[in-house]
């Protein structure tokens, strides 16, 4: 089956999909240079600042996703340790933080090599995945960074799942 034109525009260029994901979707976008697309995202607890970035030399999708948290320098090596305690629970992607500005964010890459390209679906995917992993460990982030307490503690909160509806 011969390759559309806006697929064989694609296979150079998946940031074009991200872009049209992002319109369909209603979310605020912005695409100031070729080869990055950022999108605001409303969470639940917090906003999120997403980023696509295409890496051409390498054939890779760069995902990343921050969020409005700056850990204190004093917070850095416990923070880092529950990072290290969430990233082993994590099948998709991984948590970094900073240390030079204390930014904490969310990373995927997709590999787009021999003629692999990316779709909308698998685009809203790491998405999905990304913007779930978040809301899930950002109670547990802002636990250690700005409450005190240890990496143990707030791998054992957010880990408990509460059953039903009080």
């Amino acid at each position: 089956m011969p390759l559309t034109r806006e697929a064989c525009i694609d296979l150079d260029d998946p940031l074009a999909i991200v872009e049209r994901m992002a319109t369909r979707n209603d979310w605020e976008f912005s695409r100031s240079v070729d080869d990055e697309i950022t999108l605001a995202v409303a969470g639940e607890r917090t906003n999120y600042q997403v980023s696509f970035s295409w890496m051409q030399d390498i054939r890779v999708l760069h995902f990343a996703c921050a969020f409005e948290m700056k850990v204190p320098s004093t917070r850095l090596i416990e923070v880092r340790e529950l990072i290290t305690n969430i990233n082993e629970q994590l099948w998709i992607g991984h948590f970094d933080v900073w240390g030079q500005n204390g930014l904490v964010m969310f990373r995927h890459s997709l590999l787009l090599t021999d003629g692999v390209s990316t779709s909308a679906p698998q685009c809203e995917a790491v998405l999905g995945a990304a913007l779930d992993s978040c809301e899930r460990y950002y109670p547990a982030l802002q636990f250690v960074a700005w409450a005190g307490k240890s990496a143990r503690e707030a791998m054992d909160a957010a880990m408990f799942e509460t059953a039903g509806e009080a």
